[in-house]
């Protein structure tokens, strides 16, 4: 098998196109692999949002949390350098783009991907990040 099929079935989806999405990516992937108060991800959100960065970070970081406490299996994160997502990856961001505009759907996406029956818990966490991210203008779209 080449590198480049290797790498298509383990990072099978594109990178999303919106700056939301891609900020959202970064921000998962680096306190996924670094740990909830990592420097380079409170960074990149304060570049993104200006003063208004706290309410974002803070529910990313509480999130984060909630998803890993709440995973019966571990959820696949790429390095940060990857240009493509692995498929728990595009999950996590198809389920933040449609926390507010199709929430049954993105509960039941979300409970798939952390192998519970009812996951309500972690998707009040999960809308009030897309909620964030939206209000202060960078929604998030996959």
């Amino acid at each position: 098998m080449t590198d480049a099929l290797i790498t298509r079935s383990a990072l099978p989806h594109a990178m999303p196109a919106g700056p939301g999405a891609r900020l959202a990516l970064f921000a998962f992937r680096r306190l996924g692999a670094h740990g909830l108060d990592d420097a380079v991800a409170a960074q990149a959100m304060l570049t993104a949002f200006g003063q208004a960065f706290r309410r974002p970070l803070v529910l990313m970081r509480a999130m984060m949390a909630d998803l890993a406490a709440s995973a019966v299996a571990p959820i696949a994160i790429a390095p940060c350098c990857c240009a493509r997502t692995t498929h728990a990856e595009h999950a996590m961001l198809t389920v933040l783009a449609r926390a507010e505009t199709a929430p049954d759907s993105a509960r039941l996406l979300l409970a798939d991907l952390l192998g519970l029956r009812h996951a309500d818990g972690v998707f009040a966490c999960v809308m009030a990040v897309a909620t964030a991210f939206a209000d202060t203008g960078r929604p998030i779209e996959v």
